[in-house]
């Protein structure tokens, strides 16, 4: 039975001024605690984190830990343009009960490889006797890392893994080529929980599956079995939700409030769904919840 861990990247409540919605987003936790996913990474993309201040960082991983701690990993994300504004996140979390972080690559400037590997020792000497894993998105971050870099990379003391976002399965088996065994690699791709699996993947970080982790939860079940037509419909219903919600915040926000979940917006420049798209996202949470 190979790994297939899911992932939730769980969404940041905010109110309709842009001020944070704490007890929104402390029950978008508790719906993803009710998941049955193996973990939560809280505060990266989906989080919206470029927009959030060390108070609320603070605030919400606190209820991060409170809530999601005694039923699945909490991944914290600490990433940001430079090491000394990761490594002062690392120390808010670590003070709260943390034990597990990622860290998007240095962003907004260009970064050549021996200042990302510089920034990473720094966040992984931060992180102490915790886990660190390097969240690679060149589309987000506009900085490559090559196989070589992330093989170094991955000999620092506290990195253990990787997330990949928007990468091929190909550039995803290459990093696999190049690090030890117990390396995790996770994919960003919401739909490709099996497919990454034979690129060496344990899994994926999952947006989508803060809304409906039903989908997910039965695809995972089915690789594992040896019922091809059920694989084929699992794969078809995770398809199906990703095709209507995606990464778009906007959305997953737009299914927790028909679902009576959290009433929250996005803080970030995100367009809400018109007419016909909650028509479709009421369709899949009808569907799929």
């Amino acid at each position: 039975m190979s790994r297939r861990d899911i992932v939730t990247a769980i969404p940041t409540s905010f109110y309709a001024d842009g001020s944070l919605d704490v007890d929104g987003s402390r029950e978008i936790f508790r719906y993803v605690a009710r998941s049955g996913n193996e973990g939560a990474f809280v505060l990266g993309t989906t989080g919206e984190f470029p927009a959030v201040d060390d108070a609320e960082f603070r605030t919400l991983v606190e209820i991060a830990l409170a809530e999601l701690a005694p039923v699945m990993r909490v991944i914290v994300h600490v990433g940001q343009p430079s090491a000394y504004e990761a490594v002062r996140r690392v120390r808010i979390a670590r003070e709260l009960g943390a034990t597990e972080f990622a860290a998007l690559t240095p962003y907004y400037l260009p970064a050549a490889e021996e200042a990302v590997f510089d920034y990473f020792a720094q966040v992984s000497a931060a992180v102490g006797d915790g886990a660190l894993s390097v969240y690679v998105y060149p589309k987000r971050s506009g900085i490559q890392v090559s196989p070589a870099l992330l093989a170094r990379l991955s000999e620092l003391p506290a990195v253990v893994g990787a997330k990949v976002s928007e990468l091929s399965l190909d550039e995803l088996a290459a990093y696999r080529a190049v690090v030890r065994d117990d390396f995790v690699l996770y994919t960003g791709a919401d739909r490709e929980l099996v497919a990454a699996g034979s690129a060496g993947a344990q899994g994926v970080v999952s947006g989508v599956s803060s809304v409906l982790p039903r989908p997910f939860r039965d695809l995972a079940r089915a690789a594992d079995g040896d019922d091809e037509s059920a694989l084929m419909r699992a794969q078809a219903a995770v398809d199906d939700v990703v095709a209507v919600i995606g990464g778009d915040m906007a959305r997953m926000k737009a299914a927790y409030r028909h679902m009576g979940i959290a009433d929250g917006v996005c803080r970030m420049a995100l367009i809400e769904p018109d007419a016909a798209a909650i028509a479709e996202i009421e369709r899949v949470v009808a569907a799929y919840r």
